[in-house]
């Protein structure tokens, strides 16, 4: 009898462990479909470079090397190099019917026109964050210098 339950159990198990990994592969290839819908790929490339750009007219010092600072980026930041680790992010983040249900968002005309204008959005929201701190930079360096000055030693 003991035996025919550890059996039970060994199967069981097996079988839920190998259920599991279909249903990972399968949450996997949803992703990935999302992200292809998503043209994910693109959009990293658009914001890499928008991001470059951004940096080159802060600091127009760095201009000599925006091919380096591309090719760094390309090298590291890549979809090839990312994507892996964007599928698990998402995997993470999202329930394989919550993956489909988006991909099917992002195939309807509003989707679509969210994934176009997406890199404009991004820039538009980085811009104005860099803008805030740029307005309100002083106050920051005030509070970093308050911090960092010595202290006055008590008197006696």
């Amino acid at each position: 009898m003991k035996y025919t339950v550890v059996i039970l159990i060994a199967a069981v198990t097996l079988l839920s462990s190998a259920s599991a990994r279909a249903d990972e592969a399968s949450h996997r290839q949803a992703t990935e479909t999302l992200l292809g819908t998503m043209q994910m790929e693109s959009l990293l490339n658009q914001s890499v470079d928008q991001m470059l750009q951004m940096q080159v007219q802060q600091n127009p010092a760095i201009a000599p090397y925006q091919q380096e600072m591309k090719a760094f980026f390309g090298k590291y930041m890549s979809w090839a190099t990312l994507k892996d680790d964007m599928v698990k992010i998402y995997m993470a983040e999202f329930t394989e019917p919550e993956v489909k249900e988006l991909a099917a968002f992002y195939q309807t005309p509003l989707g679509k026109k969210t994934i176009q204008r997406m890199p404009a959005l991004m820039a538009k929201g980085a811009e104005m964050g860099q803008r805030r701190v740029q307005e309100h930079l002083p106050e920051l360096q005030a509070t970093i210098a308050a911090k960092t000055a010595p202290s006055p030693s008590p008197k006696k």
